[in-house]
């Protein structure tokens, strides 16, 4: 049974996956991926009914928010865990509409009958229904090209903004209006009489809603952890056993430290992982030596150069290899089929990780492995310690132009645009930036402007509302207007879903001229596509001599 998924930016022939994905999930993965997203709509409408009546079921909102993440591109790859998914939707399902039509009854005196979405009442038990109804109601099962491209664009927006509020809740934060705005979007999406313009706002609207988001992962991982703060960070190995921690679950990093504390372990963070070692409390367990590797997409040489134990928390996971899989873990919605699976947490009790440093043990020492030490830590509120320098540094002239380069790595050449660039920057720009799409450039030795270095580094994606918030500040302190008379140009690269909530949250924050790449959305039609051209002045990227030449060509702001 043929899929088709065009969700990441390495959609094959940047058009879409249609045999296998790029990203290793299978055609069966896929189309219950489609299904398990199908009924999470259905939950929502449901949910959204109910919540008009009073009705809050946190357990519905948790599922439907987990449900988003795991479809995420390289999260979850276990056909199993999405049939068993997608049969405790139909109970959710079922349970969130009994409470609603109860509340209704209650409240009206009679019985409901309103006609509903087949995604509000499907059901099936076994694989092969399962595998039949999704092949009847994937992506291109809506035929007008704008509403499809609109929708998708929509719902890769919500994907990221259930990350974002899947790793608060498991925090203990959480907003209710997020929850409300994510199931009222996805039970909008099943409206057959929706317009272009509905649906537009509608993806504006998940732009607001991505930076509140944002702002809510931010402050829990800051009130939990401190801030970041700035910190030199190792990216070697030294001897011992170690265990590499890879994903962004700060968590599932803090209870591995502490059950690994004394016994001789060495962690290390690999990726997105790598601002944890900024945080000051987690900076403080000194067997935390450092970080490893690169980028995720280099994983499968990271992970086999690494000798010891590999833990992943979240994505990005690519198909394991023999090499490696049986030091391989798993643990929250990541999954692989046949990898050992870290169950969660009951009672609010920490995961046990036993079996994890148990294998580190028994693997013995890692090879010693010389590294240089990078910079890291400039998020929100370690810039804000230095912005009288940085704010001087621009009124100075030191500092000429900021250019943020955030977002995501992957494996296409065309993405060395992001290092040929940050190479030929003037000497007065400065490097803005989050996520790993760092690691084109990160261990470049760029410098400083008066101490400040060129790189400011505010984290994994997850930290993009550092970002954000960097930006307004500044326009607050030089009393614009407009946040695009800032000196700050927007070189953005994507992958996955978290980048596109990314994305609109900056145009949502009214800002133009980004150019995105590696390649545009395969998902954007050419009429979404001009649309957000025409409105936002959207790009592709070009030559990185070309691209100087038109950041540095704009007009300067004076101050």
């Amino acid at each position: 049974m043929e899929m088709f998924c065009f969700q990441c930016q390495e959609a094959a022939r940047n058009e879409g996956c249609k045999t296998v994905g790029i990203c290793g999930k299978t055609q069966g993965v896929s189309n219950l991926q489609d299904l398990l997203t199908y009924l999470l709509k259905g939950i929502s409408i449901w949910a959204s009914k109910a919540r008009k009546l009073g009705v809050v079921d946190e357990e519905t909102d948790l599922f439907v928010v987990e449900g988003l993440f795991a479809t995420v591109t390289n999260v979850n790859f276990d056909d199993e865990w999405f049939e068993g998914r997608i049969k405790e939707a139909q109970s959710v399902r079922d349970r969130i509409r009994k409470l609603f039509v109860d509340a209704y009854e209650k409240a009206s005196g009679k019985a409901f009958e309103e006609t509903v979405h087949d995604a509000a009442t499907w059901t099936g038990e076994t694989r092969e229904e399962m595998l039949e109804k999704a092949a009847r109601i994937g992506v291109l099962s809506e035929t007008d090209e704008d509403i499809r491209s609109l929708k998708e664009l929509l719902i890769y927006g919500l994907k990221g903004i259930a990350a974002y509020v899947d790793h608060a809740h498991i925090l203990e934060h959480k907003d209710n209006e997020i929850f409300a705005f994510i199931e009222e979007a996805l039970a909008t999406t099943t409206r057959e009489d929706i317009s272009a313009e509905e649906l537009t706002a509608l993806v504006l609207k998940t732009g607001e809603i991505a930076v509140g988001a944002m702002e809510l992962l931010d402050r829990a991982n800051t009130s939990t952890y401190g801030d970041q703060e700035m910190t030199e960070v190792y990216t070697g190995l030294v001897e011992g056993p170690g265990i590499l921690v890879s994903g962004h679950d700060l968590r599932d990093l803090e209870e591995l430290l502490e059950q690994t504390e004394g016994k001789g372990v060495n962690v290390y963070t690999h990726c997105e992982m790598l601002p944890a070692n900024a945080y000051t409390k987690l900076k403080k367990y000194k067997h935390l030596i450092g970080n490893y590797g690169s980028a995720w997409y280099n994983q499968h040489k990271d992970f086999e150069n690494f000798k010891g134990a590999i833990l992943m928390t979240t994505n990005c996971l690519k198909p394991p290899r023999e090499s490696y899989r049986d030091r391989l873990f798993t643990t929250g919605l990541v999954g692989w089929p046949s990898i050992p699976h870290i169950g969660g947490r009951k009672d609010n009790r920490p995961k046990d990780f036993s079996a994890v440093i148990d294998k580190a043990i028994e693997l013995g020492s890692v090879v010693p492995e010389e590294g240089k030490r990078i910079t890291v830590g400039f998020a929100r509120g370690q810039l804000m310690a230095v912005a009288d320098k940085v704010v001087e540094a621009v009124k100075s002239g030191a500092i000429k132009r900021f250019v943020v380069m955030g977002g995501c790595d992957g494996h296409q050449k065309s993405r060395n645009y992001y290092t040929e660039l940050a190479k030929k920057l003037p000497q007065d720009a400065v490097i803005l930036t989050a996520g790993c799409a760092k690691y084109r450039f990160n261990m470049l030795d760029l410098g400083d402007i008066d101490g400040i270095p060129r790189v400011l580094d505010a984290g994994q994606c997850n930290d993009s509302y550092s970002l954000a918030y960097i930006a307004l500040k500044l326009k607050e302190v030089f009393g614009l207007d407009d946040i695009n008379d800032l000196p700050i140009s927007y070189e953005i690269a994507w992958y996955e879903q978290k980048a596109v909530c990314v994305l609109l949250a900056l145009l949502h924050l009214g800002v133009k001229g980004i150019r995105l790449g590696p390649t545009l959305p395969a998902f954007l039609s050419p009429g979404v596509a001009k649309l957000l051209v025409e409105r936002f002045d959207i790009k592709g990227i070009s030559d990185p001599d070309d691209a100087i030449q038109e950041i540095f060509g704009d007009k300067v702001m004076a101050v």
